[in-house]
């Protein structure tokens, strides 16, 4: 494979973004092109980031500066009129770990990924290049764009009207609901804690529901579900959207800074992939936004297929891995799609059936036991889970496993590693800094040395870097197991004891070659 040659990318917000800084790392170029003339998207738009994506950001050298910026939460709670139903609180992470989940708007997070791009020699940004034309042969693709832009494989990164998935013949099938949401960004100095809160059927906004976040600057995101035939605009100039706004802020000054109403929609491709060509984030799937899957399935998809275009192109892994892309994402997008048509088949019911079961649930939530188990918000993002992926080497039985949205997920292969503090070579870390560009052998007594393998890894001893023994418990690690890590994070496999040819059998078969 001719190493010189880029992955063209088609889109530069942080999905494309994130896939060229992430192949950038295992030193593959690419060429980003972008149909505006300038990005400078206005409005919060996505702004809540989960834990585990941060990690992904982490390792393109954003989620410090992002965590400094961004409002910290751990607490979502759910009220119905004047009573709170339930609140759900995530583990803190520990001082100096990675928060649960961080507010802070895409386009600032946009805006720090442009600068990193601009500053990495293997990474090209083309504005003012619309995609129009797309050809592939044997060796690699061509994109129409102004002029000819040539590369071994193409990402297309560019949203939900996605030129490249339209050029690719690839169909977008789900639904649309016509209920329509109003979101607010407005600068205001209110009293609220930093907290996910969401109301259903508040006498402020009845028989709706309304979704109140907290971002920086004292800036506060507010999406009231709103009638289909809301005009903004009428309500601007007749002074019912300060009358709206009134209702949460009272009498405390603010400014509006962003306004919009949107639909929803829930939509997939019917492939990820069509020869040398991919798709990914929204030009891949789109949801509804309450649970914050879009963006952040979005960079792992970015995360995903970057590792595998790299391990193809530096000829660590035929190109039979990449078929894992769509086999591994789509399942994901699937759970996503399942998750978020239930969230809103509840926000937004579409039949007197659903609109009766709703409602007996809110009261019902009152004196529940658990009423999480009845009422459904919007289950929040977290990472899939890649039990039946090709690359996986099985540890036994799976049919136990729990599946259910926001349930702890055992360490078993496919599932993304636990986090944890370890000391490396005298130096104080946390595991998944150790992730990336290889696979990472953690052991029990074997320290250092090689596999017999030319597929990039590091071997290290649990009992050297897990002085507290943190790392072991969350992993479940007994005297003599083994645990292989992909680049992106994923247990490849869980090995009873330390057995090369085993270890290595579970390598190749995590990198296509079985």
């Amino acid at each position: 494979m001719r190493g010189s040659e880029p992955v063209v990318v088609v889109g530069a917000g942080p999905v494309g973004l994130v896939t060229a800084l992430l192949l950038a790392r295992h030193g593959v170029p690419s060429v980003v092109l972008e149909a505006a003339a300038r990005r400078d998207p206005s409005g919060s738009r996505a702004i809540c980031f989960q834990r585990d994506v941060l990690d992904v950001l982490d390792r393109v050298g954003c989620a410090e500066p992002m965590i400094a910026r961004g409002v910290t939460w751990t607490t979502g709670r759910t009220y119905y009129r004047g009573d709170e139903l339930f609140a759900v609180t995530f583990p803190d992470a520990g001082r100096g770990a990675v928060p649960p989940w961080i507010n802070i708007s895409q386009a600032e997070v946009e805006a720090r990924l442009r600068d990193l791009a601009a500053a990495e020699p293997l990474v090209e940004i083309r504005y003012g290049h619309r995609v129009t034309g797309l050809r592939q042969d044997g060796d690699g693709v061509e994109a129409d764009a102004g002029a000819t832009v040539r590369g071994t494989h193409l990402v297309g990164a560019d949203g939900g009207h996605s030129a490249v998935r339209d050029l690719l013949g690839i169909g977008f099938p789900g639904r649309t609901f016509t209920d329509r949401f109003l979101i607010c960004d407005i600068r205001a100095d209110l009293p609220f804690p930093s907290e996910r809160r969401f109301f259903f059927d508040p006498d402020w906004n009845p028989g709706r529901q309304v979704l109140v976040h907290q971002c920086p600057d004292g800036t506060w995101r507010i999406d009231w579900q709103v009638p289909a035939d809301h005009d903004l605009d009428a309500e601007r100039g007749s002074g019912a959207l300060d009358a709206r706004i009134r209702r949460i802020t009272g009498d405390a000054p603010y400014e509006v800074v962003w306004a919009t109403v949107y639909r929803f929609h829930e939509r997939c491709a019917a492939a990820f992939a069509s020869g040398r060509a991919f798709l990914a984030g929204d030009a891949a799937h789109v949801y509804a936004p309450f649970g914050a899957r879009g963006l952040n399935s979005g960079l792992q998809d970015a995360e995903n297929l970057a590792w595998k275009l790299a391990f193809v192109r530096h000829g660590w892994a035929p190109p039979a891995l990449l078929r894992s892309y769509d086999a591994e994402r789509r399942a994901a997008a699937g759970e996503n799609l399942r998750v978020t048509t239930r969230t809103m088949e509840f926000l937004v019911p579409q039949t007197p059936r659903q609109r009766a079961r709703r409602l007996e649930s809110l009261e019902a939530a009152r004196t529940h036991p658990d009423p999480r188990t009845i009422i459904d918000s919007g289950r929040l993002a977290e990472p899939y889970w890649y039990l039946e992926s090709p690359l996986t080497t099985p540890a036994g039985p799976v049919e136990d496993f729990p599946r259910g949205p926001g349930l702890v997920r055992p360490p078993l292969p496919g599932v993304l590693c636990p986090d944890g503090p370890c000391v490396v070579d005298g130096e104080p870390t946390r595991l998944r800094r150790l992730f990336g560009t290889r696979f990472v052998v953690l052991t029990q007594g074997v320290r250092g040395g090689r596999l017999p393998t030319d597929i990039p890894h590091q071997i290290h001893a649990l009992d050297s870097i897990d002085a507290d023994g943190v790392l072991r418990t969350a992993l479940d690690a007994g005297p003599d197991t083994v645990h292989i890590v992909r680049p992106d994070g994923h247990l490849a496999a869980v090995l009873p004891s330390y057995d090369p040819a085993a270890a290595v059998a579970a390598l190749h078969r995590a990198c296509g070659r079985s």
